[in-house]
């Protein structure tokens, strides 16, 4: 619960007006039950005969104690009854008691419902905030972080887990707001009753809240098995989707059917568990109620016969029926904190998410980034992922306007030796720097905002061509996109889509070819215009004649820009002014295509075998 109460106080205090609304017609609303419960007193002892009563009206005395102002109140009450009869008789006013319990009703009601309403606000303003607050991590947490999670768990904390945390811990609100109000007012009346049959009741909440409280906390030890469950079952979708080709191709239909019905068999049983203890809140906190019913009506009896109770039969009476109004709250109240522990499970998950540290920090003095003038620099550059090192004592100088090229067989380095240019990784040791200044110290957008990429894979969105080209240039124009588009050899096949630069291009870019797709993220790369261009093997998945088209419109891309080749293809590597070989980690050749070839070295072997 403690950890409830943290919630409370980190989403909350933006809705703090609809709180107190909520609150204020809460306490509403049990007041007025009192109102509506209290007519029966009256009735009883005066119009059935339970106790025979000759009332004098009491002055108000103000300067009393509460058990005397309380003393008075209900003679004055049953004394303007007792005038009433008198005056209309006993059937009339009966009818008169009734019409009070109805409007005591409505007004009982009639608030509860507005307790209710006010309280909508905050449960969808907190969702809301919720994951708006995990969607912003996730675009700022480093890339490093996504490496040791998998993508279809991610997915399955911000739907399943977001999901979880509405429909158990949001939904709980309205309970955990109302019901404690009347539970401690409905003991505060009682107590003022009788003190004697309320310290009976309080004698035995305790053993119902300790068997409540066993149960809640197995829930949620269950319920955070099943949502990591759920996060395996989502993995597995998200893989097999991505790998359907591959499935099909191996006729490895079968296999994946297998283990996908096992993980789903597991799923089913940890929640079929899950869902009966939580379905255990309603008969265990029922039962228990009734027990201490019973235990009050014997004691309560004992008393009364016994002539050692502070009140009569009729208001026992009320006294159990203020009880038994406890119930209703009480149960709710457990059911409540039985969805709270599986919710708090949820939110256990995507706090994972919304605690982690993002290492890759701005600077708290930033420097102003002016436009790049001179070269980049790795300096003395080492980096490990994990335990080895994948880079080691990289001293490398890009000049401004300059082409350098990466080559080295598969696992050398040149990959992670570019992502630590725009700060996707830091160094584990030495530094890099832009015209002298370490990029620790300017802010990580200025320094992405000098930078193009264009990787591999095409990464691009289930959106329009236009949409795509201009993705993360403001104001864009058409005339703009369609030029961008004209020098990366794309506009032609656009254009022989239906809508033209309007035409969508499918998931990931599905409806085109991958030389294609390639083109499309060399125009926004030319639509962005950067100083500086990464270029992460841009042509090695194409086949020759993509190779030539995309080739163009690499060179145009390319032109009088400072570029960063890592490449496979001696087309794209023949022309650059420096070619760095690495191997294992370190720069073991440098210089231009033909003395390294003189050199008859590793790079010699690298072209022999077309193998870089």
């Amino acid at each position: 619960m403690f950890k409830f109460i943290t919630l409370l106080k980190r989403f909350i205090p933006p809705y703090k007006k609809f709180v107190f609304l909520s609150l204020l017609f809460n306490l509403l609303s049990t007041v007025f039950s009192l109102f509506s419960f209290g007519a029966i007193i009256p009735v009883l002892q005066i119009l059935f005969g339970l106790q025979k009563v000759d009332k004098v009206y009491l002055a108000w005395n103000w300067s009393d104690g509460i058990k005397e102002i309380i003393s008075v109140l209900k003679n004055n009450l049953f004394y303007a009854i007792e005038q009433m009869i008198d005056k209309v008789g006993p059937s009339l006013a009966l009818l008169y008691l009734g019409l009070f319990l109805v409007l005591m009703t409505a007004f009982k009601t009639g608030t509860s419902y507005f307790g209710s309403y006010f309280l909508i606000p905050i449960r969808t303003g907190v969702l809301r905030d919720l994951r708006n607050q995990l969607y912003v991590k996730i675009i700022n947490l480093p890339i490093g972080f996504f490496t040791e999670e998998r993508k279809g768990d991610i997915m399955a904390r911000m739907t399943g887990d977001v999901g979880e945390v509405e429909a158990s811990i949001m939904s709980s609100l309205d309970m955990i707001f109302k019901n404690p109000i009347m539970i401690l007012i409905y003991l505060g009346v009682m107590l003022a009753m009788s003190w004697q049959l309320t310290i009976v009741v309080l004698m035995l909440l305790p053993f119902s809240g300790f068997l409540i409280g066993r149960i809640g906390r197995s829930l949620k030890k269950r319920s955070t098995v099943g949502q990591e469950q759920t996060g395996e079952l989502l993995s597995q979708i998200e893989e097999t989707l991505g790998g359907l080709r591959i499935v099909k191709a191996f006729n490895a239909e079968g296999k994946l059917e297998a283990r996908f019905g096992a993980l789903n068999e597991k799923l089913r049983r940890t929640f079929n568990k899950l869902n009966r203890r939580y379905n255990l809140a309603h008969p265990v906190s029922e039962f228990l109620g009734t027990v201490v019913i019973a235990i009050l009506l014997w004691s309560g009896g004992v008393l009364i016969v016994a002539n050692n109770s502070t009140i009569g039969a009729a208001e026992f009476i009320y006294f159990i029926v203020i009880f038994y109004s406890i119930i209703a709250p009480a149960k709710d109240l457990s059911r409540a904190t039985y969805s709270i522990q599986k919710g708090l499970a949820s939110l256990e998950r995507v706090d994972k998410i919304l605690m982690s540290e993002n290492t890759i920090k701005n600077p708290k003095h930033p420097q102003t980034l002016h436009p790049f003038s001179d070269k980049i620099e790795f300096r003395d550059v080492s980096f490990k992922y994990q335990n080895d090192w994948v880079l080691n004592d990289i001293n490398l100088v890009v000049p401004k306007g300059k082409k350098v090229a990466l080559v080295g067989q598969s696992g050398s380095g040149k990959s992670t030796l570019v992502d630590l240019l725009p700060r996707y990784y830091d160094p584990s040791k030495g530094k890099i720097l832009i015209d002298g200044v370490n990029i620790k110290d300017y802010k990580t957008y200025d320094i992405r905002s000098l930078m193009g990429n264009v990787n591999q894979e095409a990464i691009l969105f289930n959106d329009t061509f236009f949409n795509n080209i201009s993705f993360g240039v403001d104001n864009a124009t058409l005339e703009q996109v369609i030029e961008a588009a004209k020098i990366a050899n794309a506009h032609d096949f656009i254009m022989a889509t239906e809508n033209g630069y309007e035409s969508t291009i499918g998931d990931r870019g599905s409806k085109l070819s991958g030389g294609q797709r390639q083109r499309v993220s060399i125009a926004r790369a030319i639509l962005k215009n950067p100083p500086i261009l990464i270029l992460d093997e841009a042509t090695s998945a194409l086949d020759t004649e993509s190779e030539k088209m995309v080739q163009g419109a690499l060179e145009n891309l390319m032109l009088n820009r400072t570029t960063l080749v890592v490449a496979h293809r001696l087309s794209t590597i023949k022309r650059a002014d420096e070619i760095c070989v690495l191997h294992e980690g370190k720069i073991v050749e440098r210089g231009r295509h033909d003395v390294l070839i003189e050199l008859d070295g590793y790079y010699k072997r690298l072209c022999d075998m077309q193998s870089f």
